[in-house]
């Protein structure tokens, strides 16, 4: 697996909907890979923060800007 691929997958792997054969790649990319150990880190802390916020309800138009965002991210 390259970090492409682990980025990819990365919510997928969070909320564990990947195959056993998938995450045990996932498992020894990020074993090997500092960058997307860090980039696992930041998401679960993005997501502690984000559950944490009491009452709020992300518009649809703000989660679609958010989303595009990371993906863009992906790209660059």
């Amino acid at each position: 697996m390259n970090c492409g691929e682990f980025v990819e997958l990365v919510t997928t792997f969070l909320d564990g909907s990947v195959d056993e054969p998938t995450e045990l790649r996932c498992l020894v990319h990020l074993v090997e890979c500092d960058g997307c150990e860090t980039y696992l880190d930041q998401f679960r802390q993005t997501i502690a923060v984000l559950g944490a916020l009491p009452g709020q309800n992300l518009p649809t138009e703000a989660r679609d800007q958010l989303l595009g965002a990371f993906r863009g991210l992906r790209r660059g």
